[in-house]
């Protein structure tokens, strides 16, 4: 298992086939929830720094997709297609995270635990090899894009406390 403490409190462990990102957040629950599902939020924080989401469609329920485009700095657009399996309003989110030609390239379990005024947000991402997980990390610096994403899901949220 490797493990990491980064100096903005994100907790990060690899471990066989699953990367798991940890992280308190100072808003209340509920709030990160919302600014977790709602489109307005989603756009101004959604991807690693730099990166900015054209939101196609979204539909958060057991069953529904969210489609968009994520743009790159480097000009780059990805598409990605999330399909909702589970959805517990302000505590658990579970969805497949694919594109539009694989629909489940990794399973994504998104926790949101109350700790008082504060919220700690567990996102757990299941890839299908330990192999896969590895190239993810390697090509495309998922620890660090999951680091910079929280980060910007805290800056979002400090806005909104505010």
């Amino acid at each position: 298992m490797t493990e990491n403490r980064s100096t903005n409190h994100t907790f990060t462990a690899i471990e066989g086939r699953e990367l798991t990102v940890k992280r308190v957040l100072s808003a209340p629950r509920e709030l990160v929830f919302q600014t977790w599902i709602d489109p307005q939020h989603l756009s101004n924080w959604w991807g690693p720094q730099g990166f900015t989401i054209t939101i196609q469609a979204i539909d958060v329920k057991p069953g529904g997709v969210w489609r968009y485009i994520m743009h790159g700095p480097d000009g780059i657009d990805y598409d990605n297609k999330i399909t909702y399996i589970e959805v517990i309003s302000s505590e658990r989110l579970v969805y497949s995270h694919g594109d539009f030609e694989e629909d489940e390239q990794f399973r994504v379990t998104v926790t949101f635990a109350e700790q008082g005024n504060t919220t700690e947000l567990t996102m757990s991402s299941l890839f299908k090899s330990a192999e896969e997980l590895e190239m993810v990390v390697k090509q495309y610096g998922a620890v660090e894009g999951a680091k910079q994403t929280l980060d910007r899901l805290e800056e979002e949220l400090a806005k909104l406390s505010h």
